[in-house]
């Protein structure tokens, strides 16, 4: 305190003025003494992009000499000029990005609610069945002009797992929407049935594990493949037993769900983030990249 307190040296001046506030505030700290000095060149990152080039033609007329110090106002207003310029830059930037967020937060309200959904096991029911409808639609939407019907079996089989009972004659003359109600028809038969056999297989499995570990294990891993993926479903081993198989079900259906949507909503990202990279492009043609 009895020198002065403490001195600080900035040997540049910042591209925001909130920097330099906070370097001169440590000098001065919750009242106590201090001071501050900024040297700056006129050849500096800031000075040079966004100060004026007729500043240092000034200073040449007036005869400085490199190195010289020249402390003026209107050096110091040219500074806070060129600051606040970069400050407007950063500022427009920022909204931007925020105007991004904005449409990525939209669909990503969207996609986690769906996620809840699938977590908590709330209307997922509902949400399966809206696939199930959707996918039939899209195979039947594909084949409304190309009506070629062995590729229509093959789409089924391979979309779907089963050979659709829709003949070669009703597949001629049908239209998508009552194709797309028979397709979605069958497939719900099929999944119904599909899980009803996995209930009877693994039922009394389940009641022999209870009857001789019971009172030890609380939940259990059931091992479930497609033949080429596999996935271990944990479930409560009581609840299971009491609702005849529908909770290890219940299980399966969340955990796929669950990662179908993660694995689709990353892919997603990585998509429109590569779009905003490509899409800045459009600015040159008058158009508004948020908009695109």
């Amino acid at each position: 305190k009895e020198a002065g307190g403490l001195a600080i040296l900035g040997t540049e001046r910042h591209e925001s003025r909130r920097v330099d506030r906070q370097l001169r505030g440590r000098a001065g700290r919750q009242g106590d003494p201090g001071s501050s000095m900024f040297f700056v060149s006129l050849e500096d990152d800031l000075m040079r992009l966004f100060g004026s080039d007729k500043l240092s033609g000034w200073m040449d007329k007036l005869g400085h000499k490199d190195g010289d110090v020249i402390q003026h106002s209107m050096i110091s207003k040219s500074i806070e000029r060129a600051q606040k310029k970069v400050e407007e830059n950063n500022f427009g930037i920022r909204k931007r990005l925020l105007e991004y967020d904005d449409v990525m937060n939209s669909q990503r309200e969207v996609i986690y609610t769906r996620r809840r959904n699938a977590l908590f096991g709330e209307r997922l029911a509902l949400d399966l069945d809206n696939a199930f409808y959707d996918s039939c639609n899209v195979v039947a939407t594909q084949f409304d002009k190309n009506r070629n019907y062995e590729e229509f079996k093959i789409e089924v089989l391979r979309d779907f797992a089963f050979e659709t009972s829709i003949t070669e004659q009703e597949f001629l003359k049908i239209d998508v929407n009552a194709m797309a109600e028979k397709l979605y028809q069958q497939l719900n038969e099929n999944y119904q049935r599909k899980t009803s056999f996995l209930c009877e297989q693994t039922a009394p499995v389940l009641q022999n594990i209870y009857d001789q570990n019971g009172d030890r294990i609380e939940n259990i891993a059931v091992p479930f493949t497609d033949g080429i993926r596999g996935v271990q479903i944990v479930t409560d081993l009581k609840k299971t037993i009491a609702s005849g198989g529908k909770e290890l079900i219940g299980a399966l259906e969340r955990q796929i769900t669950l990662a179908l949507i993660d694995e689709a909503w990353k892919n997603h990202l990585r998509q429109m983030d590569e779009m905003k990279q490509s899409v800045q492009l459009a600015s040159y043609e008058q158009k508004d990249p948020l908009l695109i």
